[in-house]
């Protein structure tokens, strides 16, 4: 951007003698052709708001997984053989305490198999309960082995007929997965497609609707349904949009209020909130375009876009009503505020833009998309908020009274020559004994954040879903669920690939992996397992009046042959060329699943032959598990690319490594300390909470990068660092309080959302607010006292100002050459 000589307000107050062929080449485009740039951002709203209608809100399950990483890749090979191991929900019906063998609770229960089985988006072919053919029972007889249908032939509810169910139910090996422990309840396990028979993608809200009028539907006194899976914790989220949106009003409500507040100006403030919300509207308008989606997590990116603008907005704002505070047209208060605020505004924008784009890198499709709408949304504000908001300003100006009531605290010194007690508080940091104080401080707050977010965990640290509260349906039901089942609906599956067809019945196939599933069996949190040798030491215990001695796995090839051929074809495929071994875990976190990763992984090292490999991993908890492996590696790559991005546009704005390291270290003492703050809330890192920490890095450097380019700007005016710094809080220092606390206050209020996911979204975002903003007004002055040239105060009389400081900001040629 080309610079322009300065030019003092107080110079050129009438609009007459202000040349309008000053200034840069951008600068003059815009303002000399105000109307055709309004028209164009008129029109690109109208479009983009049409667009925007068509946005809709859904989700995905497949685009919450890494799909490049080995254990899905290895998952997706043998998808069609593990049908069921992905997307699914788990619906047990309760019979109120008493026993499932009742004529009635049975008739129900096919009922809502009906139901469920006719649900759109429902794998029919997988599904499994107490009234699919596909569960069946394995006995020895008295005419030898024999199976069948659990729900027996020609079953009519009579004591005769339930009684036999009963015997089939306990030979069929169901018990604590499909029916209770206790017997009080059965389950159905419903796998779900990713996409409809026609093609359309799987609606999450619809099923979830579905799933919520069967409950209604069939639910009673003493019968109720407990329901599970991705797929309700979606539903459940969308469900909330309500609530989310109702927050979010909230949060606009209190922005809006306390800038008014601030400024006393009704149309500024208006304007201000404007431009902010058009970002928004032309943010949700380029994702339809762009044949994308919003989905629970992403849902928080239009406010986020909103806090940014208003924060850049407020600044625009700021340096007009002082300008026309100090005599200036509104025209020429436009241009010059322009002038100074451009290009740091840009910069800012620039960092908050490639800090979410660098999300890109995550190999997760849902945080991909929310990095392309937040940096979709950041790059608008570049026109919304930087160029259109003050050409509005420039037609409208500010009220004569908040553009006097913005200069009273400069004026007041004037006249006095004493600081305000906040400001002279501030200057403390620039000096000696406060600088280093600040610094000292600030390392003793890092060394303690470190310390905490030692314990800062990858994945889920709790059971159920940590996205809802504890005492959530969703969550009881699950708590339910864990307390009658001995097989948990986190289930933990090894692909074992065996070579040539018929080979997964080999003696060496079956006895290796009867070796792994022991090993299993012996971890904290596995609570069970199931497989095909398994299934051998059962039938061989069986033909032999189940005698315990007989529980074992013999090489007899004839008699794995036997067993192979009647065992479910869940265990194997029909090619028998893949063994699934599955393991039951108690719980999905993050813990647990690294035993069983690290514990398959280390057996695999020691055993996979040419002809024998064991592959992770399928089902829901090996899915995540997956996840939480690329969200580890993701998260430190993330936050050095992100600082990266950061630390280099600092450096081509300021030109100093110096400064670069006075705008950034600040930053990084809030990203510490917000890892330690999830460690205290019980937060670990996810799919859900990793953006977070580089949308604090965004948001906060534009708090530095405002206050520390005017700081530069008047010390290479000849002014000392105290001085400066007074300058910087003056012109950009208190909207930056405005906008930390305001923010802070609006996004705190989430903390009381039903949807937890929002609360913790909430205070991470306060907190980082907050110390982004301390760490700008006391941080970044004691650094600069350290690091600088120059940083160390001229020779004046305490507390004073130099005998005659500038009575007005630099403009554009002081603020881009460092």
């Amino acid at each position: 951007m080309a610079v322009s000589p300065t030019v003092d307000p107080a110079e050129t107050p009438d609009l007459a003698a202000f040349d309008p062929q000053s200034g840069s080449r951008v600068e003059r485009v815009l303002f000399n052709n105000r109307l055709i740039v309004v028209c164009l951002c008129v029109v690109m709203t109208l479009i983009l708001g049409w667009q925007a209608s068509a946005l809709r809100l859904n989700a995905s399950f497949e685009k919450t997984i890494p799909r490049q990483h080995p254990f899905i890749a290895a998952y997706m090979e043998h998808q069609q053989d593990l049908r069921g191991l992905g997307n699914a929900v788990r619906i047990v019906v309760s019979n109120g305490g008493r026993s499932i063998y009742e004529a009635a609770y049975l008739d129900t229960l096919r009922q809502i198999n009906d139901a469920v089985f006719l649900t759109p988006g429902v794998d029919r072919s997988s599904m499994k309960s107490l009234w699919t053919p596909n569960t069946r029972w394995i006995g020895v007889t008295e005419d030898g082995m024999d199976g069948g249908p659990v729900i027996p032939d020609g079953y009519d509810g009579s004591p005769a007929s339930l009684g036999q169910l009963r015997v089939n139910v306990a030979r069929s090996g169901e018990i604590g997965q499909i029916v209770a422990l206790d017997g009080t309840s059965s389950a159905l396990y419903v796998p779900l497609l990713s996409a409809l028979p026609d093609g359309a993608p799987f609606d999450y809200a619809a099923f979830s609707q579905k799933l919520e009028e069967i409950r209604q539907r069939f639910e009673r006194p003493g019968l109720t349904l407990h329901v599970t899976g991705f797929a309700k914790i979606v539903g459940d989220l969308i469900d909330g949009l309500r609530e989310v949106l109702l927050f979010l009003a909230v949060a606009i409500v209190i922005t809006t209020v306390c800038v008014l507040w601030f400024t006393r100006c009704v149309r500024s403030t208006a304007l201000v909130v404007v431009s902010s919300m058009t970002a928004v509207v032309w943010q949700l308008g380029l994702l339809p375009t762009l044949g994308m989606a919003l989905d629970p997590y992403s849902i928080l990116v239009p406010f986020l876009v909103f806090a940014i603008g208003m924060s850049h907005g407020a600044q625009k704002m700021n340096g007009i009503m002082q300008d026309i505070g100090r005599g200036a047209h509104k025209y020429i208060a436009a241009r010059l505020t322009f002038r100074r605020l451009f290009l740091a505004g840009l910069t800012a924008l620039l960092a908050d833009a490639v800090g979410f784009a660098v999300l890109l890198v995550i190999d997760i499709q849902v945080i991909r998309e929310l990095a392309i709408a937040a940096s979709l949304g950041v790059a608008v504000l570049i026109f919304t908020n930087l160029i259109l908001l003050p050409i509005l300003l420039s037609y409208t100006g500010v009220s004569a009274a908040a553009a006097a009531r913005s200069l009273k605290t400069d004026n007041a010194r004037q006249t006095t020559g004493v600081k305000h007690p906040v400001w002279a508080f501030l200057d403390r940091f620039t000096r000696r004994d406060g600088a280093v104080a600040a610094v000292l401080g600030g390392a003793a707050l890092a060394v303690v954040g470190l310390w905490g977010a030692e314990g800062l965990k990858i994945g889920d640290l709790d059971p159920g879903a940590p996205e809802l509260r504890p005492d959530s349906r969703y969550n009881r039901d699950v708590a339910y669920i864990n307390a009658h089942y001995g097989a948990s609906s986190d289930v933990f599956a090894v692909m074992v690939e065996t070579k040539g067809e018929g080979s997964c019945a080999r003696y060496e196939a079956l006895r290796r992996l009867d070796a792994l599933e022991w090993e299993l069996r012996q971890l904290e949190g596995v609570e069970t397992t199931n497989s095909l040798a398994q299934l051998n030491r059962d039938v061989l215990s069986g033909l032999n009046e189940a005698n315990p001695k007989w529980v074992e796995l013999i090489k007899n090839q004839a008699m794995l042959n036997f067993v192979t051929a009647g065992a479910p074809r869940g265990l194997y495929n029909e090619a028998c060329t893949l063994l699934t071994l599955f393991v039951y875990l108690k719980d999905h976190k993050a813990d647990t699943l690294d035993r069983v990763v690290a514990r398959v992984e280390r057996f695999a090292a020691d055993n996979d032959t040419a002809d024998i490999r064991f592959r992770l991993a399928a089902g829901s908890a090996g899915i995540e598990a997956a996840t939480n492996i690329v969200v580890k590696q993701a998260w430190r790559q993330m936050l050095y690319l992100v600082y990266g991005a950061v630390m280099l546009l600092s450096f081509v704005t300021f030109r100093s490594w110096r400064a670069v390291l006075v705008a950034v270290l600040p930053l990084m003492l809030t990203s510490v300390l917000a890892e330690a703050l999830m460690v205290w809330l019980g937060m670990g890192v996810k799919v859900a909470t990793l953006p977070v920490i580089a949308l604090g890095v965004g948001i906060g450097v534009d708090y530095a990068l405002y206050i520390l380019s005017v700081t530069l700007a008047m010390m290479r005016a000849g002014m000392g660092l105290s001085e400066a710094y007074y300058r910087a809080l003056i012109f950009t220092g208190k909207v930056v309080i405005l906008t930390g606390v305001t923010l802070a206050a609006a996004v705190a209020t989430w903390a009381f959302s039903d949807i937890k996911f929002q609360a913790d979204m909430g205070i991470l975002l306060a907190f980082m607010f907050l110390w982004n903003m301390v760490g700008a007004l006391v941080l970044l002055p004691a650094l600069a006292y350290l690091l600088l040239p120059g940083g160390k105060p001229v020779r004046h009389a305490e507390g004073h100002a130099p005998s005659s400081p500038p009575s007005s900001p630099p403009a554009a040629s002081a603020l881009s050459t460092p």
